[in-house]
């Protein structure tokens, strides 16, 4: 059961039949999802089911209690598997990222997006029964965007698996925080609507398959007219020290590579030590990003492929004034004054 107006993505791959021997037509392949029913990722896994539809007669969504379990599926070839990525309000899903630069068969290939939204759920009665709420449930993620309406009511915090778990859980004395759907699902009291920080929040979630299959698929979408591609990449630079992150940052520059995230991520138990995720618009094919990850590895450096789509259209608008942090110094070359770094201002918020 799903709601309505779970988001739809147009179709990524062409409906027909001609498959290799390693992506032949199958009549059903089961789609893992980080479960219970009414999950934002049950969402996405609805979403990518019918935007992948010409490689299936029928793709199964299939519920699962931990992302571990959703990579082992696809490392083992029992079909494929959607896990969120990133969210525009809490950044990238980091253990998800983790498991991704580690994960030694498993390559995304596809790309959804699911709007996010959280209503404010109490077990069906409780209020009537006189029950004070005192703690709110939810994803780690789902907890930080729902910050404004935690403090107003002085709830303490207990993290779920996923919201639709928070949901279905939840007991007494608890405010579970999810998806509208839920409340139906869970035959939930709702106790208030659009709950989070921030409206427009937005997860985008991969759709994961075996390292062997991805050449297959991603032909698929070149075959459909798809010309443009994004690329997730991770980066492990074997020697550390003062010029070493804008050495690989040149190389992509000088090729002409638009960036569009980049982030780092500790190598886990070794102080000082980083792997480098980008995503970038294009694709490792090309031959100016070739070049560039032929360059890296002939460099010594370790390179790894995380994901290859293609490429969604997103917004590019400009940060306005009141999008901006408080603090810190910024003026437009029009309006920059005389002398502004000996004011007080300046010496506060640089430091110098």
């Amino acid at each position: 059961m799903m709601d309505d107006t779970t988001q739809r993505e147009p179709s990524l791959l062409p409906h027909d039949d001609t498959r290799g021997s390693s992506m032949s037509q199958v009549s059903k392949r089961n789609l893992y999802y980080l479960g219970p029913q009414g999950s934002f990722t049950h969402q996405a896994a609805v979403a990518a089911s019918r935007a992948l539809a010409g490689l299936s007669n029928e793709i199964i969504p299939v519920t699962q209690t931990t992302i571990p379990q959703i990579m082992a599926h696809v490392r083992d070839g029992d079909g494929w598997g959607v896990i969120a990525w990133e969210n525009n309000v809490e950044g990238y899903v980091v253990p998800n990222l983790d498991m991704m630069i580690d994960a030694d068969d498993v390559v995304g290939f596809a790309h959804v997006g699911v709007d996010v939204a959280f209503d404010a759920f109490v077990p069906n009665g409780s209020l009537e029964r006189g029950v004070v709420p005192h703690e709110a449930t939810a994803h780690p993620h789902g907890l930080a965007q729902c910050q404004r309406f935690i403090a107003q009511r002085h709830l303490s915090l207990m993290p779920a698996t996923s919201n639709a778990a928070a949901c279905r859980d939840v007991r007494d004395g608890q405010v579970a925080l999810g998806p509208s759907i839920c409340g139906e699902l869970y035959h939930l009291d709702t106790l208030g609507h659009d709950v989070q920080d921030y409206h427009g929040a937005r997860t985008e979630f991969l759709v994961l398959a075996r390292r062997d299959d991805a050449p297959d698929l991603i032909a698929k979408a070149k075959a459909d007219g798809r010309t443009e591609f994004e690329t997730i990449i991770s980066f492990i630079p074997l020697s550390t020290g003062p010029g070493v992150l804008a050495n690989l940052l040149d190389v992509l520059r000088d090729a002409g590579i638009n960036m569009t995230s980049f982030i780092s991520r500790p190598i886990k138990g070794h102080a000082g030590t980083y792997s480098f995720v980008a995503a970038v618009d294009a694709a490792p094919w090309q031959p100016h990003f070739r070049h560039v990850l032929t360059e890296v590895v002939e460099h010594g450096d370790w390179v790894k492929t995380l994901a290859v789509y293609p490429r969604r259209e997103r917004p590019n608008p400009p940060v306005n004034e009141w999008m901006l942090p408080q603090g810190g110094v910024c003026f437009t070359a029009e309006t920059i004054p005389p002398a502004w770094d000996g004011t007080p201002e300046a010496a506060r918020e640089l430091l110098w």
